[in-house]
């Protein structure tokens, strides 16, 4: 419609024009029988519609103007062609991977017999999960959908029933950890992160290695006050860390999260396993192993002194190599930033005094960690006090609803972590893990081990089963009083033999993404590709396990173990 108004206009304004000049409207017509039609030229006009005064009477119009599309350059070229559909993404799942994680399950449920003394639903909901954990790994689709489609799975093949495959939809540790996001996020909003991690960068910053080491050393301190590894690492040290990582240019989910943030996530969460183990009060799960142990007439003297007394020499020294391990490991690309604390005490002046909001954070997470601390003797559990605390939050205008509906990483979390517990749980409940046991008992006893041979045997399978298991807590339950019966069967101090899984229990938190509350936290947060927390995860047990085996002898021999 424009192209045809400016030819009426135009046609309109030349005839008015030439009426006058009868010499040029005989020039006119020569020149036009000779143009191009004249559709083109209005095309040519129309490309550029804003160079004519269509709102103005147009006097006169010469003969050189007539014959403009001539002269007027070419237009411009046309864009690239896009990209073939053969170069594009495909579209769905992966197929190689998906056809491998499948694979993993279906040649378990239909090439391999069912055993005896395992169900046939125990063993179709094995070869589920073991597919499900396939394709977490080799990411035929996102985490949280992989998870799901093995939810489905699982239902729809009448594995499990609908309750029982949501049963861990309202597991207090899944929720801890979805409102820990929240507390993140708090602590960005408000800006009080940016602040806190602007003082370790003022302290701290002249190395990367250095802010690892003051943060691990901040978890050790923090760690005998606050039994909750999630909480440490969603309410307190992921904030920090984020903070810190995206001031230095690393962002989650980009090439540039190698800088500084995939590191710090790295040694916090490989960390986190000897703060936890350092303390008995450090996790839940300590408190659960001991009580398991008396069951079974193993009673330790004095237990938190004890704890802590057999755990410090070997813990201690994990803390101070895992950052140094690491850093050789999986460097980071920002090293030695020897201007950085110059640059924060300037940023400090900047910001100013610390806000209200600022305060109010700092406020709700005084009473979450208080809460946490006494929550036992009140009778406040963990989830409760972080519910408390997100309120606080809410009523007060710190965080809105929208903030909470946008951090997509708290529900996905949700998802994903919630569907490993359940088919986890239910593992256990159908008898799976206890033939698991049993086969490593009998193997075992037909080997006719010596009691320390079959100590680290029986400590190695404990800690590597925990493979299957999506939680802990559930771990402890599942298998704890199992092998700590093999051990004392196999000839092993009781005590050692407890205090060992015990440790080995907070260990192997940081094996998998799916291995812990604080390793769903750690991943989440975006700066770790998957691949990398299995493959790290691995070293570091292998490293770990070394440490704790070589020191931990000598160091339990001297204090009368064994």
């Amino acid at each position: 419609m424009e192209s045809f108004a400016l030819h009426s206009l135009s046609t309109t304004a030349t005839s008015a024009s030439f009426s006058h000049h009868p010499s040029r409207l005989s020039l006119l017509r020569r020149i036009s029988s000779r143009s191009p039609p004249s559709s083109i030229s209005l095309r040519s006009h129309s490309v550029q519609p804003l160079a004519f005064p269509l709102l103005k009477p147009i006097p006169r119009f010469s003969t050189r103007i007539a014959a403009a599309p001539r002269d007027v350059s070419p237009p411009p070229p046309p864009p690239p062609p896009s990209e073939s559909p053969s170069l594009q993404p495909p579209q769905g799942a992966k197929l190689v991977p998906l056809i491998l994680s499948l694979s993993v399950g279906l040649i378990l449920r239909f090439a391999v017999s069912v055993p005896e003394g395992v169900t046939p639903q125990g063993w179709q909901l094995l070869s589920i999960f073991l597919s499900t954990i396939a394709g977490l790994v080799l990411s035929p689709l996102p985490v949280g959908a992989w998870a799901f489609i093995g939810l489905t799975a699982s239902i729809v093949t009448k594995t499990l029933s609908f309750s029982a495959a949501f049963s861990a939809f309202t597991s207090e540790v899944i929720w801890l950890i979805v409102i820990s996001f929240f507390f993140a996020r708090g602590f960005v909003k408000t800006g009080l992160g940016d602040r806190i991690a602007t003082y370790f960068v003022k302290w701290l910053g002249k190395s990367t290695l250095g802010l690892s080491y003051g943060l691990t050393l901040s978890e050790a301190l923090i760690a005998p006050a606050m039994p909750s590894t999630t909480a440490r690492a969603g309410g307190i040290f992921l904030p920090i860390i984020k903070s810190l990582s995206l001031s230095a240019g690393s962002k989650p989910g980009d090439a540039s999260s190698r800088k500084l943030g995939s590191y710090l996530i790295q040694s916090q969460f490989q960390c986190a396993g000897n703060s936890s183990a350092l303390f008995l009060t450090a996790a839940a799960q300590n408190l659960l192993c001991l009580k398991l142990a008396e069951e079974l007439g193993v009673v330790i003297a004095n237990p938190w002194v004890s704890w802590f007394k057999a755990a410090s020499l070997p813990a201690i020294i994990s803390l101070l190599c895992t950052p140094l391990i690491l850093y050789k490991l999986y460097p980071p690309e920002t090293k030695d930033t020897p201007e950085a604390p110059g640059i924060a005490a300037q940023k400090l002046k900047e910001m100013g005094p610390v806000t209200k909001n600022e305060w109010i954070m700092v406020g709700t997470m005084l009473l979450a960690v208080t809460l946490w601390i006494c929550g036992e003797t009140l009778g406040i559990p963990s989830v409760v006090a972080a519910m408390i605390g997100l309120s606080i939050l809410l009523l007060l205008g710190v965080l809105n609803w929208d903030d909470c509906l946008s951090e997509k990483s708290a529900w996905d979390t949700l998802a994903w972590f919630a569907v490993l517990v359940g088919m986890a749980g239910q593992l256990t409940n159908l008898g799976v893990v206890s033939w698991m046991s049993d086969c490593v008992a009998k193997a075992l006893q037909s080997l006719s081990l010596s009691w320390p041979a079959a100590f680290g045997l029986l400590q190695a399978a404990y800690f590597f089963i925990h493979y299957l298991f999506a939680s802990q807590t559930g771990h402890v339950g599942a298998l704890f009083s199992a092998f700590l019966a093999m051990n004392i069967a196999a000839g092993v101090p009781g005590i050692l033999a407890a205090l060992a899984l015990a440790y080995n229990t907070n260990l192997f938190g940081a094996l998998t993404h799916y291995s812990s509350g604080q390793a769903a936290v750690y991943y989440g947060a975006g700066y770790v590709d998957l691949p990398d927390v299995f493959k790290i995860g691995f070293v570091m047990a292998t490293i770990n396990a070394i440490i704790w085996g070589v020191v931990g002898t000598f160091w339990w021999k001297f204090l009368g173990l064994y």
